[in-house]
């Protein structure tokens, strides 16, 4: 799969049907032998109340580790991320 493949796909949560975002061309966590290590999303408005109190800053990061991915379709990318400490926070952007 392309990078470009990725780029534009909406991302929803499988657990609670949460539009999380879009995949954008720097959206992405990429380890030194090019494998997809995360999907990291930044929002203005918060993620519909998922980050909790973080929704209350000015700009948000969600981080979706590429393990809680589990489709990737021609419009959409549905992961499962059912709990908070689903996201990393190993990651600063």
């Amino acid at each position: 799969m392309l990078l470009s493949d990725l780029a534009g796909k909406e991302i929803i949560n499988l657990y609670d049907g949460a539009k999380l975002g879009l995949v954008g061309d720097a959206d992405l966590a990429i380890s030194s032998s090019g494998a997809i290590e995360a999907i990291i999303l930044t929002s203005r408005s918060g993620f519909g109340g998922f980050l909790g109190n973080m929704a209350e800053r000015e700009r948000d990061i969600l981080v979706i580790p590429w393990q809680v991915v589990k489709k990737v379709g021609s419009e959409v990318i549905i992961v499962d991320m059912n709990q908070k400490t689903d996201r990393m926070s190993k990651y600063s952007v």
